[in-house]
């Protein structure tokens, strides 16, 4: 039987086969390109969002967060302490969802959840986790939704400007944000009263992106910005697409259905980290890895999601799960887990990769006296087994001497609302 070391290190599926200094090189060049406005995997995003600046206390807002299937929306105040104070709470669906509907159906629905809301505040942060193109007057013009949301209609349009003509209050402020920029201002909030030398938000779920602080005069695509100013930039890092990627890896990303697109973020969210696995697992078991029986059980398997091969390898004896099903020998088992293992802390260190090009770039965190704040959200990185300690060893060990540099991570309750918020209270 063919040693699963070998099989991993033939195929270059170990960590030890990612070159951590060439992926911060090329994710570091893309970015540069992205923000020049030359051809890029990386868009750069920019949010007219000034995070630099500080936000106002005492004032209320309405804070709304739409993503996927779910529409929440609240009144937030910070007070003069800076503490966080939400009221007003209410949840429900994102309208479209039992059938397509018109745009005068979905913008009335929208107002109709937060009309109560907007009668008592000037402004409203509206954390819209769609592909939005966002403007300079902060509203935003709808790319795409997601397959769940059936409004065709709604297309091109601009959120902000249809949601506050159909409520009747074309006069209010309204800030239109993604996850991964209402995730940063999250954890701007939470810093309030300590000194930070610049933020960072990052998601890690279903799918991965990452922000930063830039200063305007590096945004080259942007002639029109004062160059003495900054803001956010939402890098969409998920679609890195000059890392280097194996033949399993390629072999993958033709199975799923936008092939060559968001390569990064398929060799590690949570949206494809099982079937990445169970590719793999079945390469491994049609050379000869595992034993006869295991063998047509894992190439009969259909599908393997990232939360099957995390409780597997996190609890094996539990019972459960189409892994637990087939792996009947102990030592066809222990392979599976040191396998699956193995694709978890290569995972590790493409994030750490992804993470130390973005804090290089931002040129802060040079003392220890104001470290840059990393506010992370999304299931994948706090579930996956071993995924955030072994992360967290790479990026300590790759900012190191020359490139030391310090930060702190921090993680923020309700952040899509929060965010929104603060987007709509930066002065």
């Amino acid at each position: 039987m063919k040693n699963y070391k070998i099989f991993l290190e033939e195929h270059k599926m170990r960590a030890d086969d990612i070159n951590i200094n060439l992926i911060v090189e090329l994710f570091t060049s893309e970015m540069l390109k992205g923000l020049e406005g030359k051809e890029s995997t990386l868009r750069m995003i920019p949010t007219y969002i000034e995070a630099d600046n500080q936000f106002l206390t005492g004032v209320p807002v309405v804070a709304v967060d739409a993503g996927g299937t779910n529409f929440r929306a609240a009144l937030v105040e910070f007070n003069v302490a800076g503490k966080l104070e939400i009221s007003n709470l209410m949840n429900a669906k994102m309208p479209g969802l039992e059938g397509e509907i018109s745009k005068a159906e979905f913008f009335k629905t929208i107002a109709d959840y937060i009309k109560p809301n907007a009668e008592l505040s000037e402004r409203i942060g509206f954390c819209f986790s769609y592909p939005t193109e966002i403007l300079p007057d902060k509203d935003g013009k709808l790319l795409q939704f997601c397959k769940e949301v059936q409004a065709p209609e709604v297309v091109g349009e601009l959120i902000g400007k249809n949601l506050l003509e159909t409520l009747g209050m074309p006069e209010k402020q309204i800030v239109l944000l993604n996850d991964t920029v209402a995730t940063l201002l999250a954890g701007k909030s939470a810093s309030f009263g300590r000194e930070y030398d610049s933020f960072i938000g990052y998601i890690l779920g279903t799918g991965t992106n990452t922000c930063y602080i830039e200063n305007n005069r590096n945004i080259l695509k942007l002639k029109s910005l004062d160059k003495a100013k900054s803001q956010i930039i939402n890098i969409e890092s998920g679609a890195f697409g000059k890392v280097p990627q194996t033949d399993i890896d390629i072999a993958f990303d033709n199975t799923t259905v936008n092939p060559g697109n968001y390569k990064f973020e398929k060799m590690f969210a949570g949206g494809y980290f099982g079937g990445l696995c169970l590719m793999t697992l079945k390469s491994a078991a049609k050379e000869g890895v595992f034993t006869g029986t295991v063998v047509s059980a894992i190439m009969s398997l259909k599908e393997l999601s990232s939360g099957d091969v995390n409780n597997f390898v996190f609890n094996p004896g539990s019972g459960c799960g189409p892994l637990y099903d087939i792996m009947k020998d102990k030592v066809d088992e222990e392979k599976c887990i040191e396998i699956i293992e193995c694709l978890i802390d290569r995972s590790a260190k493409l994030v750490a990769a992804n993470m130390a090009a973005v804090i290089l770039k931002t040129n802060k965190g040079k003392s220890a006296q104001r470290p840059i704040l990393i506010t992370i959200e999304g299931t994948t990185f706090y579930k996956m087994h071993k995924l955030r300690s072994y992360f967290e060893v790479y990026l300590k060990d790759y900012l190191k001497e020359e490139r030391l540099r310090f930060y702190k991570f921090t993680e923020v309750q309700q952040s899509s609302l929060v965010g929104a918020a603060l987007a709509a209270l930066i002065n």
